[in-house]
């Protein structure tokens, strides 16, 4: 997906995604980068928020504007946060980068009242051709890497996350897809013409 910014200077995809949090929320952002999705929660919503970054320059980033982010990984670190001690447990672009994607979502939901969980769609047609045309594993805006560099080591498809979704008992409770300029196609997860058309999905899910 190609990287567009609103008018507040944060990605579409995050301000898509701070839409769906209420004020003055709790919130824990997993994998959050700079902080850049948290400091616009806090100066926008008010929201009591925390973050987990697994990299040192983004802790860094992050720390320097005065956010409250420490250096952790998803897929070790989530067990030790007590059960609902977040209105919001936030993991953007990051289930595909984790090596348990289905135990991170069971402790995004343990953690969490709520989990907003956006990631790349594997299933969308231009990956699809470029595997069908060329054989070889898709570079696309959301998917910049090449196969041997890439930090996403689980792929999967819109239609594969809702499956896992049932699979667990998840709820998904809203859910769209977006084209590859981070605009909302408004096509639920369920929907076929989602895992076709839509280059990244966004959820809200419940237990």
């Amino acid at each position: 997906m190609i990287a567009t910014t609103t008018s507040n200077g944060i990605r579409v995809d995050l301000k898509l995604i701070a839409d769906l949090v209420e004020p003055r929320t709790r919130v824990l952002d997993i994998g959050c980068g700079d902080g850049a999705l948290l400091d616009y929660l806090y100066k926008v919503k008010q929201v009591d928020g925390r973050g987990i970054e697994l990299s040192m320059a983004g802790v860094r980033a992050a720390v320097s504007q005065g956010l409250s982010v420490i250096q952790g990984d998803a897929d070790t670190d989530l067990k030790d946060y007590p059960s609902d001690a977040f209105d919001y447990a936030i993991l953007s672009q990051t289930l595909q980068a984790t090596r348990d994607p289905r135990g991170v979502l069971e402790n995004l939901l343990r953690i969490g009242r709520r989990a907003i969980v956006s990631f790349p769609n594997f299933g969308h047609w231009r990956n699809r051709l470029q595997i069908l045309g060329q054989g070889r594993m898709p570079v696309t805006e959301s998917l910049a890497y090449q196969w041997w560099e890439t930090p996403n080591i689980h792929f999967c498809t819109i239609r594969d996350f809702s499956e896992l979704c049932d699979t667990l008992g998840i709820t998904v409770e809203k859910s769209f897809t977006l084209d590859r300029h981070g605009h909302p196609l408004q096509r639920p997860v369920h929907s076929r013409r989602a895992n076709l058309f839509g280059v990244e999905a966004i959820c809200v899910l419940k237990r």
